[in-house]
């Protein structure tokens, strides 16, 4: 009982404390400035920025596997090497992204552990399937253009490993974009079966690809605060929307028909889309889209099949440090 007030004090001036700095840094995201892994930081900012940081790495790597599935299938050898190496690059994605999260002292190892035991999310666009090679031009198409316009204003994250990581992520993703529509463009110009091909991957695309924003606005469980720190700056229904005002002219160039007959344009110059079946992004988010299943067991047993690599890697850092401990001390 004694020791508890005599704490009382003490607790009392951390929150003041605590306050005075949480204001501080406020002035400090106001102001425009950067936030480096030194800095001080309130823990729930810290908390965001690692929910935030973390899935979307999960989703670069997982978002892999439904291109990686046409690679050996794709249908000429430079369709092959492109996609190859698009690959590789969401790989990168991931490395960047990761090493942003462990800046703010979350393990890599950890957050993996978490994606593969089913507790941490990745984009819910990345448990459809490709059923056919134009879903992998929609992809880079569709679901790159939406990475895109998500990605760039995270350039100017008020975090700064996140916002370095996403200028060179930003790039690569706006190639690929450009990738998945020569793909589309392609099948568009060939004939009557591909451009039936191309019609079909959008239609069975373009809703999930409406969702990878998130939830509306009224829905969101995290963007006050991530507005608020500047992680965000623009709302899910903003970028949905600037998302389908850029995509609506390209689909028109291609020839192809967005699957949505009550969409109309408004006086402002706006696409104004129909209702979002968000039951079924719920049942995504849940775990039970069309490939959840497939995606985490694919994951997990390239993760066991990993292990030596790991191991091995580990071993040989250990033998450097070592070796470098030894000639030191000589």
């Amino acid at each position: 009982m004694y020791t508890q007030a005599l704490n009382t004090p003490d607790r009392e001036d951390r929150c003041v404390e605590d306050a005075a700095r949480a204001a501080q840094f406020q002035a400090r995201i106001d102001a425009e400035e950067r936030i480096e892994p030194n800095d001080w930081m309130p823990s729930a900012y810290r908390k965001t920025l690692t929910r935030q940081i973390s899935q979307h790495a999960h989703s670069e790597i997982v978002g892999m596997l439904p291109e990686g599935n046409w690679i050996t299938r794709a249908p000429s050898l430079r369709r092959k090497a492109a996609l190859l190496a698009k690959v590789q690059d969401e790989c990168g994605h991931g490395l960047y992204l990761y090493a942003a999260a462990e800046t703010l002292g979350a393990s890599r190892e950890e957050l993996v552990d978490l994606m593969l035991a089913g507790k941490a999310k990745y984009s819910s666009i990345f448990n459809y399937p490709t059923l056919s090679w134009a879903d992998i031009g929609t992809i880079g198409w569709l679901v790159d253009g939406a990475a895109i316009m998500n990605q760039i204003p995270l350039c100017r994250c008020s975090y700064g490993p996140y916002a370095r990581a996403m200028i060179r992520v930003c790039k690569e993703e706006s190639f690929h974009q450009r990738q998945g529509f020569e793909i589309m463009l392609t099948l568009c110009r060939g004939t009557e079966a591909q451009k039936a091909m191309a019609q079909d991957a959008l239609d069975r695309w373009w809703w999930p690809v409406l969702m990878m924003f998130g939830p509306p606005d009224k829905l969101s469980q995290h963007s006050d605060a991530s507005t608020r720190w500047k992680i965000k700056r623009f709302s899910n229904d903003e970028l949905r929307q600037k998302f389908v005002d850029a995509t609506v002219p390209q689909a028109q160039f291609l020839g192809l028909t967005i699957p949505d007959p009550g969409m109309k344009q408004n006086e402002a110059g706006n696409w104004v889309y129909s209702a979002i079946d968000w039951e079924e992004f719920n049942q995504v988010i849940a775990g039970n889209g069309p490939c959840n299943r497939d995606r985490l067991a694919a994951r997990r047993k390239a993760h066991d099949e990993g292990a030596w690599v790991r191991e091995a890697a580990q071993a040989y850092a250990e033998k450097r440090r070592q070796r470098t401990a030894l000639q030191a001390a000589e």
